[in-house]
């Protein structure tokens, strides 16, 4: 049995979501013609209340839409220093848009209005012109923190004032809605552009959503394709897709419960150094002592448990659907006998 907690990207569809894709109506989805597809877009702006969706590869590519969506080659775009679509999309944003980027020192991946509005650019032919804010809920490099939503709103008021554009890398939204009882209306109320990704929490094996204004996705269909990203047949992803929106949203509460019990059972060893405060499925924590966090970590693979080692010192875990009961109890008697 191996456990694999580097990601809660690692997990296989179930038997029943393999069940929906094969069953799944197919068209070509280039012509707007994949009635699962279209169904998986439809669900998802309802669900946000926003206009319109575009279902896409990966979280990277509708973050990079985003962005190139909202700014004009020679802009700056703000987001905290950990931010995803800052250290983790391969530069993207300068390959892709052509824009800088303004990286805030935010608390665990989070930003606040204040910090966006000391960040903005002066209208001056000699500084980069702000277009965009990015913010990250949850936040990866964070822990998986959670913002309050009383300081997005605050960030959009921001924004607003400034004529700034808003975009939520939501990558693990799902998570920060069980997490703090909130729902996804009211980001799709405040957003002008939302990025969730289904392949993560959710269980599926590939899929993201961009929601926005009807205006906003038309043209974020026109740079999907330029990307590369147009699919064909792609209903048989997004029935599975579909199925995660119906059946595997309320369960995220287990994978936050199951981090919890780690960071408890972490605590108690002595090269265990900080722990990053644990609110979702990630745990962050740093390795003292006897281990380097790769040793930890070669350590745990020995016996066949996975984890990652993300700098010389700090450990990352991520619970998932495919972490279950057992494994925890696996898990919490190899840490307790080190």
């Amino acid at each position: 049995m191996i456990i694999d907690l580097r990601s809660d990207t690692f997990t296989k569809p179930t038997a029943a979501m393999l069940e929906a894709m094969f069953k799944a109506p197919v068209g070509d989805d280039v012509f707007g013609e994949d009635p699962s597809v279209n169904k998986l877009e439809a669900m998802a702006s309802e669900m946000f209340g926003m206009p319109a969706a575009l279902f896409c590869p990966s979280g990277t590519m509708t973050n990079q839409i985003a962005i190139n969506c909202h700014t004009q080659p020679g802009d700056e775009v703000i987001c905290d220093k950990l931010s995803h679509v800052y250290i983790y999309e391969g530069g993207g944003i300068a390959f892709n848009s052509a824009s800088q980027v303004k990286a805030i020192d935010g608390d665990r991946g989070r930003i606040t209005a204040e910090q966006v509005k000391a960040s903005i650019n002066p209208d001056d032919v000699h500084k980069a012109r702000t277009s965009l804010v990015c913010i990250e809920n949850t936040a990866n490099r964070g822990g998986g923190s959670c913002y309050d939503f009383s300081e997005i709103k605050k960030i959009k008021e921001t924004c607003l004032q400034h004529g700034l554009s808003l975009h939520l890398d939501g990558a693990r939204l799902w998570n920060a809605l069980i997490a703090k009882n909130e729902t996804a209306r009211q980001y799709g109320e405040v957003f002008d552009s939302i990025s969730v990704c289904l392949s993560k929490g959710m269980g599926t094996p590939v899929g993201s959503l961009l929601l926005g204004k009807n205006d906003f996705i038309k043209k974020a269909r026109r740079v999907r394709k330029v990307f590369g990203g147009g699919m064909r047949q792609a209903g048989y992803l997004a029935a599975a897709s579909i199925y995660a929106l119906e059946n595997n949203i309320e369960r995220l509460a287990q994978d936050h419960q199951h981090a919890k019990e780690i960071a408890t059972a972490l605590s108690k060893k002595s090269f265990i150094g900080s722990i990053m405060p644990v609110e979702t499925n990630i745990i962050i924590f740093e390795i003292t002592e006897q281990y380097t966090a790769s040793e930890f970590c070669k350590s745990l693979s020995q016996q066949d448990i996975l984890c990652l080692p993300i700098s010389a010192t700090q450990v990352r875990m991520v619970t998932h659907l495919d972490f279950t009961k057992e494994m925890l109890k696996k898990l919490l008697a190899v840490l307790e006998a080190l």
